[in-house]
């Protein structure tokens, strides 16, 4: 039994839930080729998600904040079409590229980085899809071995990418090992940082207070 393994009985679903104690640098991966990497709206896939308010009662300011989770872009409203797209690209680049730490992946950019991770640690068996989920409160991820699909607890968005990438690969491992075997573990632990990031999920899934058995 690890850190990873909860109640849950189904033994496709695996993993529980943390901020960096010790600041470690994280596993620095060569960024993939892009990949839709705009969308048709001309918004960035690694972005995350952007609510545009506009306002009378703005003359001249423009903004962009963080509110939780997305980035929220103020306008005001004599700005034209053109130029409301122009303002907000470049208000919310200055902000992800200025907070960079705090940007939230979307499920694009999750499935490219799992992608990455399976070629460089594993064998390089790819995933359907991952993707975020926000019902998934007693584990940190999970597998479908049928269906190749994975499913990453929203509770990591905060966590540093090293703990997230051993996240993904433990997932990525039950594609070709649905259970906990000593080949499982083989596999899963070939991530170098895989035990540092138990630990740091045991102290981060106290702090959030973790479910009880």
């Amino acid at each position: 039994m690890t850190l990873f393994d909860l109640v849950d009985p189904d033994p496709f679903d695996d993993f529980d839930d943390i901020d960096d104690p010790w600041a470690q640098d994280p596993v620095q991966l060569p960024r993939p080729e892009p990949i839709d990497e705009v969308r048709p709206d001309g918004t960035r896939t690694d972005w995350p998600e952007i609510e545009v308010r506009i306002s009378t009662r703005r003359r001249k300011t423009s903004e962009a904040k963080w509110v939780g989770g997305r980035i929220v872009v103020s306008l005001p409203s004599h700005l034209s079409a053109e130029n409301r797209e122009k303002t907000v690209h470049w208000l919310v680049e200055r902000l992800v590229t200025k907070n960079r730490k705090r940007t939230v992946q979307g499920d694009d950019a999750l499935l490219r980085r799992s992608i990455m991770l399976s070629h460089r640690y594993l064998k390089g068996t790819e995933p359907a899809s991952v993707r975020w989920v926000t019902n998934q409160n007693t584990r940190w991820g999970s597998c479908s071995c049928h269906t190749k699909e994975i499913r990453i607890s929203h509770r990591l968005r905060v966590v540093p990418e090293w703990v997230l990438d051993s996240v993904l690969v433990h997932e990525l491992a039950h594609l070709t090992h649905p259970n906990h075997s000593p080949a499982f573990h083989e596999l899963a632990n070939r991530y170098p940082r895989q035990a540092d990031a138990e630990l740091f999920l045991s102290g981060y899934g106290l702090g959030l207070g973790a479910p009880k058995a």
